[in-house]
């Protein structure tokens, strides 16, 4: 079992469409209790009834009638309120049912969401005893939706959500970047504030981005017809998706058609399984430090009769990854750590007598393996019935060769496919009225990074239709620092991660970005000091929605031209000058040609709020600025923001 904070925070699963909802009200669980309602625009507010049935929606002295679609869902428009409150929201229907929700309070609301560095906990941050105990702010509210996934749109969440007033207790495991913003708002803004925590560790952008921003991706097609079909028919699209596996890995391995690991007699020198433990605990040396594939494959044997059932298999879970085979025949592959496999067979899959099982199993990083427990790996028959799978004296395991990573990932993988967390955490927000969207996420696609820019444009667009504002406010965080430092020019996935936020936030003037990259720790890529971060994304905040004079973001850079024998870079928004800290000139720069590993470091100086670039020798295709996993750099405004990392062409 993992038990970093990472695997804390991530808790992935499958995804399916949830077992169970929260009932249907009158009023939408969005509406309960302690709630804030966004100030200074119509207040939208829905729920359910019977089809047909006419809904009096009342908040304080105002008061609207609706009524519910054939459907049985309704949804009306209060008039725009200014701040303050308590009041009480309350709908009722001529057939006597009705609903009220107390102590609702108009303000500004903030929808704060990403992956593990947003979710990250005040329990967490330094200082954490003492920030948590005066936590005490009836007026700032806060509500967390819980990790869940869903194949398509959700109307209500998966599981029940509430509001709560801050309070030690409240805050104590909420959104921590999130909470230390929303205090400084509350400072300056004197408002009461809602805050809405939709995180979950570990998760890629694409599975918060909804498919109608999917469906406009040329890049995402292939992978969203597949995952058209998974939701349809989830055995067949498993197979289609296992033979782009298949084919990968054999690309990866070199193994010949017919010979490989899930082939029923597959060559090669299979060995006896010790347990069902992480092979680190194996006992086998060369498994002590060892993150790559292992194959894992047992037989059962099955009547005809049993062999002609619906079945399903069970595994148990696997950590990382797991791709797995009966009789050759792709049936599952999951990312998702910690999670029992359950994989549907498609008819003809089992055959009556000898059936191979082979699970090739990815471990990335701490312990890896398949795990769990004996009534955990069975194949289990639809009428009821199993046949359990043997214990670790019926298993075989053997590595697949070095180089084997990196597998294709399934679009309906719970942390790294398509929508399904924008279905179950985002969708049911509906048309809540928000004043902005904090959104802190791009470590789990630095291993990927292109095209994260027009992929995080997308998802703000598809976010803005939803809560209807086409200029709702963004703040994105930008990647902190986080891994080892280097004496020369490196290629870095999360410095492109950076760069594309920076592109994403240029292209877009309702966004603002929080350069991080100072509040790194090289060893922890949850670094604890979430009170800057939370300053930084409050300063975004009020520059774009509260008139606040200070620029969003810090120096920016805006071009990069040839003057003779140095590259100008110009800057804006650095707030009293660009100053460097430590060194009278600015560290950090490289000039590149167009090729990958064509770039140096580079000599640079300040000119008013422009640097020179010394070009030296070389080409000078494009400059960059605080490269690398954990660059060191120095340029920051007179107001103690960093300069944002970049790469620029040189005109």
């Amino acid at each position: 079992m993992k038990t970093t904070y990472r695997s804390a925070l991530a808790l992935p699963i499958l995804l399916a469409t949830p077992a169970f909802a929260q009932d249907a009200l009158l009023l939408h669980p969005m509406f309960q209790d302690h709630g804030v309602l966004q100030r200074d625009r119509p207040i939208a507010v829905w729920g359910d009834a019977a089809a047909g049935e006419r809904v009096e929606v009342t908040l304080g002295s105002r008061k609207v009638l609706t009524r519910a679609d054939k459907d049985g869902h309704w949804r009306t428009d209060l008039p725009s309120m200014p701040a303050g409150g308590p009041y009480t929201l309350s709908a009722a229907t001529r057939g006597g049912k009705s609903q009220r929700a107390e102590d609702i309070m108009i303000g500004d609301v903030w929808l704060c969401s990403g992956q593990s560095n947003m979710e990250y906990p005040v329990s967490g941050v330094l200082g954490a005893a003492g920030e948590i105990g005066k936590a005490n702010d009836p007026d700032l509210r806060l509500m967390t939706i819980e990790k869940k996934t869903s194949l398509s749109p959700e109307r209500q969440f998966p599981t029940p959500v509430q509001w709560q007033r801050t309070t030690p207790d409240a805050v104590r495991e909420f959104s921590a970047a999130c909470y230390f913003m929303a205090r400084d708002l509350r400072a300056s803004q004197k408002v009461p504030m809602g805050l809405i925590d939709a995180t979950w560790g570990g998760t890629a952008i694409d599975a918060w981005r909804p498919e109608s921003a999917l469906a406009k991706d040329p890049a995402a097609a292939q992978d969203l017809a597949l995952f058209r079909v998974y939701r349809a028919d989830a055995a067949e699209a498993s197979k289609q998706f296992g033979e782009r596996w298949m084919a990968w890995y054999r690309g990866k391995s070199g193994d010949v058609a017919g010979t490989e690991p899930w082939q029923a007699d597959a060559p090669g020198e299979w060995r006896a399984l010790p347990s069902f433990d992480a092979w680190e605990k194996w006992g086998v040396a060369e498994l002590a430090q060892y993150n790559g594939m292992l194959w894992y494959r047992t037989e059962v044997t099955l009547t005809a009769e049993q062999a002609a059932k619906s079945a399903t298999l069970a595994l148990g879970p696997a950590d990382d990854m797991d791709a797995s085979f009966v009789n050759g025949v792709p049936v599952g592959v999951t990312y998702a750590w910690g999670v029992p496999r359950l994989y549907a067979l498609a008819p003809g899959t089992l055959e009556a007598g000898r059936n191979v099982i082979a699970v090739g199993v990815l471990d990335t990083w701490a312990e890896g393996g398949l795990l769990g427990t004996a009534d955990q790996r069975a194949i289990r028959f639809a009428d009821g019935t199993s046949v359990p799978l043997a214990g670790p004296e019926g298993w075989r395991w053997r590595r697949a060769p070095a180089g084997v990573d990196d597998p294709p990932h399934a679009p309906w993988e719970a942390i790294a496919g398509f929508s399904g967390i924008y279905n179950a955490m985002i969708a049911p927000i509906g048309p809540y009225g928000l004043r902005g969207a904090a959104w802190y996420q791009g470590e789990a696609n630095a291993g990927s990074p292109d095209g994260y820019a027009e992929k995080l444009g997308s998802m703000m667009a598809a976010w803005r239709g939803q809560f209807g504002k086409p200029d709702l406010p963004f703040l994105v965080a930008q990647l902190s620092a986080w891994g080892p430092r280097v004496p020369k020019p490196v290629e870095s996935g999360f410095s492109q991660i950076r760069d594309e936020q920076r592109q994403a936030v240029a292209a877009d003037a309702h966004a603002a970005l929080a350069v991080t990259i100072d509040l790194g720790d090289v060893v922890d890529i949850h670094p604890a000091n979430k009170l800057d971060v939370g300053h930084r994304l409050a300063r975004g905040a009020e520059a774009l929605t509260y008139g606040g004079k200070a620029s969003p973001s810090g120096a920016w850079p805006v071009e990069a031209r040839y003057e003779g024998a140095v590259v100008r870079v110009r800057f804006t928004g650095a707030d009293n000058g660009l100053v460097t800290y430590s060194a009278a000139q600015p560290i950090g720069f490289e000039l590149c040609g167009t090729a990958p590993g064509s770039c140096r470091f580079a000599t640079a100086t300040l000119a008013g709020s422009d640097v020179l670039v010394a070009v030296g020798t070389g080409s000078a295709d494009r400059v960059r600025f605080c490269w690398g996993d954990s660059p060191i750099c120095n340029l920051y405004d007179g107001t103690g923001l960093p300069a944002t990392p970049f790469e620029l062409p040189v005109r």
